[in-house]
């Protein structure tokens, strides 16, 4: 055995908490993604899944992906750059644009390659990156790409944000990027004072919609828009992976940005296109979100009762206002443990230990989609109560 070898044997973590019978990941789904799935020979009520309009099983998205591959194959073969661009992708890209109000937009891969290539590149040596502390781990890498200064500042905290402006050279480029719907936490980024701060020093916004779009605004257009500040906001990122029912991502911005991200972003330029199957599913995804209205407003309607529900029986939920309602345990092994219960119960849920959180914040994410009915939500929170109470963690009924 080599000495990487004897390095990376060292870690048995994963090890550790398989033989403690509670290890949560990579479990198997054997069916397609809905409200409940089958595991293990067994079905199971799936509240892991970040697809909030419930699309990934539309006839309309799947024959759409079938017609796509049918005419252009089953990639692209290249890069965007030289010899992956289908008439498809700019389509997209044209539609994208418009729906969150900018001049232009292109497509990723991935969501997280749209991170990592477009905030690696956008600033330089002189200039800052400044980042709400529980921003994605997309943003974080692409920030440890860049040859900025990088400045974090509290979570959702203005007057340390404002602190970190002040520390900046004034004549210096200075980025605020921030999840738009924060990815555990299920709270909003407080979109209106940030841009009023980045009026008063001079900064550029950047807000990543991957959890605000097919959720927030005007028939889903995002975080920006329901806050009305899409014209303040510089660039403005998106993913397929969650309302849109696929896989890639998009960056959208005025003209002069975009040009320089489709000729300088490596993650961009440096990786093959999407494949036509998943930007046409995206792209029926989008069409579907607009013309069907009543997704979004069912989506609404459970997560408020949903919210309503576990603050009444007690389950410290935070700040969320989201289909994104974060269950805290507090505690690591009883995150594990209660996600084995949960399983075993047949209800999925996704627990969130370091380094997505911090020790004393680990938490199980239960996350709505559109599809989801009262009748399921109740016998999961049944469920979940049940669980909570027989690891003895606190249940707090509000009066």
């Amino acid at each position: 055995m080599g000495l990487l070898q004897d390095k990376l044997a060292k870690y048995t973590l994963p090890q550790e908490i398989k033989a403690k019978g509670v290890y949560p990941y990579f479990r198997c789904i054997e069916s397609e993604q809905d409200t409940e799935v089958t595991m293990s020979g067994k079905r199971v009520l799936m509240f892991g899944s970040n697809s909030y309009l419930g699309l990934t099983n539309h006839p309309d998205v799947i024959k759409a992906a079938q017609v796509a591959t049918e005419k252009y194959g089953t990639g692209c073969a290249g890069s965007r750059f030289l010899n992956g661009t289908l008439d498809l992708h700019l389509q997209l890209e044209k539609e994208l644009a418009a729906f969150v109000g900018k001049e232009e937009a292109i497509i990723y891969s991935t969501g997280f390659q749209v991170n990592l290539g477009v905030v690696s590149c956008v600033t330089g040596r002189e200039d800052y990156i400044i980042c709400d502390e529980l921003d994605h781990a997309s943003i974080v890498e692409g920030r440890r790409l860049s040859f900025s200064t990088q400045l974090r500042y509290k979570h959702n905290d203005m007057e340390h944000l404002e602190k970190m402006l002040q520390r900046c050279k004034p004549e210096s480029v200075k980025l605020i990027v921030v999840d738009g719907v924060f990815s555990m936490e299920g709270d909003l980024a407080n979109l209106p004072e940030i841009v009023k701060l980045a009026k008063k020093y001079d900064a550029s916004i950047m807000v990543d919609e991957a959890h605000g779009i097919g959720v927030l605004g005007d028939q889903g257009r995002g975080t920006c828009n329901h806050f009305g500040v899409t014209d303040d906001v510089d660039l403005i990122m998106g993913t397929f992976s969650k309302s849109l029912a696929s896989i890639g991502g998009f960056i959208a911005g005025d003209k002069a940005i975009i040009n320089y991200l489709r000729h300088n972003s490596r993650s961009y330029i440096f990786s093959a296109s999407n494949t036509p199957s998943a930007t046409a599913a995206a792209q029926e995804s989008l069409h579907i979100m607009q013309r069907e209205p009543e997704r979004i407003a069912h989506l609404w309607d459970i997560t408020n009762y949903s919210l309503a529900r576990f603050r009444e029986i007690g389950f410290e939920i935070g700040a969320t206002s989201t289909p994104i309602i974060p269950l805290y345990v507090r505690d690591i092994d009883k995150t594990f443990l209660v996600t084995k219960m949960l399983f075993e119960e047949g209800v999925f849920v996704n627990p969130v230990i370091p380094p997505a959180c911090s020790p004393e914040d680990t938490l199980i994410r239960f996350s709505l989609m559109a599809t989801h009915t009262k009748e399921q939500i109740d016998t999961a929170i049944e469920k979940l109560t049940k669980c909570f109470k027989a690891l003895d963690l606190p249940l707090n009924p509000t009066k």
